[in-house]
């Protein structure tokens, strides 16, 4: 009979036991460059959204190169822009690190197939900021590029939570419900709406909250469809609360009360800000916290799709 060796724990999941083969190094690097590359690719989320409310994205009007050069540091927006860029690259060689990691495990890791996923939308990205410079920041180029950047975030959160939880538990989209799958659309429509509100330059166009005062302009009904998303964004947590609850582990609790609460906290921050008409710091700190909602949103619900393995028998 061969010797069982005790599994670690990393706050009641079950980590990979190092002498196990899936236990090897590449596993573990998997873990540690599945982490980082998430959280680089949210500072580079929030990081692109200090570039637009700076109205840096046209600081470097060429692309790759900042007007032929690297990048020029005397200048504000050219430096943003062009750090930017850079840090599309760090995350870029994390995404496929990560990938390459997943693939030279013993057992191919479960982190490949989201990793696989993030690699190809890194590239998709990096195209589309390069058209986002060449139209000139166009509103509907702003728009995909914020899209396809949060899809990215979300492959990388799959990835870390994968390589996190995902040891002695087996994936079951089923698990999820319609809830479940209604909740990321939701949020991330939402999203897309806000950044549509500032693209459009509604941001100041509707002073008050939650209705827009009669004879605000056009630009208002931009900001009553960006509420009525968040309501319905608001629905749809209640609905994967009601879903998941009785039957949700410990950990998903505590996952799905961090998405009530940073969703109440963004709902604040949205309703000071029309209310005070917030400048564009204000507006960056606004999606740096929409950031880590859907960033919270995924992990929930990728942890919710997670259910135990039978326990392995020896023989």
């Amino acid at each position: 009979m061969v010797e069982s060796r005790p599994s670690l724990s990393l706050g009641g999941a079950v980590a990979p036991d190092l002498h196990s083969p899936d236990g090897d190094g590449a596993s573990r690097a998997t873990l540690v460059l599945a982490l980082v590359t998430m959280a680089a690719t949210y500072v580079l989320v929030v990081l692109g959204s200090t570039v637009r409310v700076t109205n840096s994205g046209m600081g470097c009007p060429s692309w790759p190169l900042c007007y032929g050069r690297l990048g020029p540091i005397d200048r504000f927006h050219a430096l943003l822009e062009q750090s930017h860029r850079y840090l599309v690259v760090v995350v870029s060689l994390c995404a496929l690190a990560t990938a390459l990691a997943a693939w030279r495990a013993r057992r191919r890791h479960a982190v490949l197939a989201p990793a696989g996923v993030a690699v190809g939308l890194v590239v998709v990205q990096a195209g589309l900021g390069a058209l986002t410079v060449l139209a000139k920041n166009a509103p509907w180029t702003v728009a995909v590029h914020l899209v396809v950047g949060l899809l990215f975030l979300g492959a990388t959160t799959v990835s870390a939570a994968v390589a996190l939880w995902g040891p002695g538990r087996t994936r079951d989209l089923g698990a999820l419900g319609r809830s479940g799958w209604i909740l990321p659309v939701a949020t991330l429509t939402t999203i897309v709406g806000g950044s549509l509100v500032v693209a459009n330059g509604a941001g100041r166009a509707c002073a008050s909250w939650p209705l827009c005062p009669t004879g605000a302009s056009g630009l208002a009904d931009w900001q009553l469809a960006h509420r009525t998303l968040a309501a319905l964004a608001a629905l749809a947590i209640a609905l994967y609360l009601l879903a998941h609850w009785a039957r949700g582990s410990t950990r998903w609790r505590a996952s799905a009360l961090v998405v009530t609460g940073l969703f109440a906290l963004v709902a604040a921050m949205g309703a000071l800000s029309a209310l005070s008409r917030a400048a564009a710091t204000w507006q960056d700190v606004h999606l740096a916290a929409v950031a880590m909602l859907w960033v919270s949103v995924v992990a929930s619900v990728t942890l919710a799709a997670m259910v135990e393995a039978p326990a392995a028998r020896n023989p």
